[in-house]
């Protein structure tokens, strides 16, 4: 029997999507410490569900190009790591599940959290953004937008609520380091420290020229360009 790449990789764009739904729930149960479901996380597990059914709905029923399937699944596969990684370095913390209503009672900086401060929210945008991608169909991208609205609006909560608790002096501080949802980069003053005007006026090569002068040493002379006399 010949094999159907096509079909193949339809099927495995779709256990990848299935499994990756099936960890996000087991977490609600197994690794996020929240006494109940909110209103809002109601609201986001029934758009998940709904999500998962229409994507399927469309690997199967509508033709994509083979590369876009590898693509997307390889973006559903980078998502998975970062969840994992995440799950790892905060078993100890007791975050709370999305919405919670009560406030956070740990904070997380190492691991992902180093660089991002919701690599949760992160992965779960990164996977529906890769399941989109295998889909190519434009009818996803309505849905991938509104799941990124809605954990942004989940990640500004918490950071809110982050700040009516004792751990709001670290958390500002750990928003200096991470950034949102990707890593923050840093900013063009930062990149070159040596052009910085320091204290007493000028800059960094002056002030090591005013150290070799109290020290008994002359500067080097000042370079001339080619066509000066």
């Amino acid at each position: 029997m010949e094999f159907d790449l096509e079909r193949g990789l339809d099927l495995l764009v779709s256990i990848v999507g299935i499994a990756t739904v099936g960890q996000y729930l087991w977490s609600t149960r197994a690794h996020f410490q929240s006494s109940g479901m909110s209103s809002g996380a109601t609201i986001i597990s029934v758009v998940v569900a709904a999500t998962a059914l229409f994507f399927l709905a469309i690997i199967w029923i509508l033709p994509q190009p083979p590369l876009a399937k590898i693509v997307g699944l390889a973006v559903q596969l980078v998502s998975s790591a970062l969840f994992w990684w995440a799950i790892l370095r905060s078993r100890k913390a007791r975050l709370r599940f999305v919405f919670d209503a009560d406030d956070p009672h740990g904070l997380v900086t190492d691991g992902p959290f180093l660089y991002l401060r919701h690599p949760f929210y992160t992965s779960y945008i990164i996977f529906w953004a890769g399941w989109g991608i295998a889909t190519w169909s434009s009818w996803t991208v309505v849905p991938v937008a509104g799941i990124f609205v809605l954990y942004l609006i989940a990640a500004l909560d918490e950071e809110k609520k982050f700040s009516r608790t004792e751990m709001a002096d670290a958390y500002a501080a750990h928003r200096k380091r991470a950034g949102l949802f990707w890593p923050r980069l840093p900013k063009s003053g930062d990149r070159d420290r040596s052009a910085m005007p320091q204290p007493g006026g000028g800059c960094v090569a002056r002030g090591i020229d005013a150290k070799r002068r109290r020290e008994g040493e002359r500067p080097p002379p000042p370079m001339r360009h080619q066509f000066e006399d």
